[in-house]
């Protein structure tokens, strides 16, 4: 079965949250949807949500400490309160805008591995790589495996070609298919395709071998438009 997650960035406040995801919950015990489905709200609007045990309520962000003097980063003494258990690493966004280095991204991946946590980890390459060809492409992709242990059975890995997120632009079907195909050759774990995923193509998307579900941004910020991606997901 094909994974669905939504990644809310910083968008919905904690009443809109709470109605989406009581929304979506309703949908998938009303469809007997059986696809693992997640939803990475802002932290403002983490809770315990009364949800069906494959609607995961997950993290976008968290630093690698319990609690500490680390101003406006949460840790798992606040996720703990919620019994949050996923987390997003490595997106694009915290990588390229918030200077999220490699190094650091390792520590926080290290981190939440020993904790048992489901990683979803992220990676993909800027326009000016992707221009160079696919050889530098999938170097770039590699040196962002670096540290991460692949062989882990809570990760899922998330391809998210940066210049895809966001802008409407999506890579053809065929480069999807290459870049998935090389990735798969290295990892073992479920793997996602990210960037302008909507209702109008991710049948498309999800026809591509060796994609197992995606990672949708804005794209999923309506709950009626995510019923109806979760609705075609369960098809396939």
């Amino acid at each position: 079965m094909k994974i669905i997650a939504s990644n809310f960035k910083t968008n919905h406040t904690r009443k809109t949250t709470k109605e989406f995801i009581t929304n979506t919950n309703s949908f998938l015990l009303d469809n007997d949807i059986k696809n693992d489905v997640y939803i990475f709200p802002t932290a403002t609007a983490l809770d315990n949500f009364n949800s069906v045990n494959n609607l995961i309520v997950g993290t976008q962000n968290a630093y690698y400490v319990k609690n500490g003097s680390f101003t406006g980063e949460i840790g798992t003494e606040q996720l703990d309160e919620f019994k949050i258990k996923t987390i997003l690493i490595g997106h694009s966004e915290r990588r390229h805008i918030l200077g999220e280095s490699q190094k650091e991204i390792t520590y926080k991946y290290n981190y939440y591995k020993a904790l048992g946590y489901k990683i979803i980890y992220c990676v993909g390459e800027p326009l000016e790589v992707k221009e160079t060809g696919m050889t530098e492409t999938l170097g770039y992709i590699w040196n962002q495996f670096d540290g991460i242990d692949l062989e882990y059975d809570n990760l899922i890995i998330a391809y998210e070609p940066v210049w895809a997120i966001g802008t409407g632009k999506i890579p053809t079907s065929e480069d999807i298919e290459i870049v998935h195909k090389k990735i798969k050759k290295k990892i073992k774990q479920p793997l996602l395709y990210g960037g302008s995923v909507k209702t109008s193509n991710i049948s498309e998307i999800l026809d591509i071998p060796n994609v197992d579900g995606t990672l949708i941004g804005s794209g999923s910020w309506n709950v009626e438009d995510f019923k109806e991606m979760i609705k075609i997901t369960n098809s396939k």
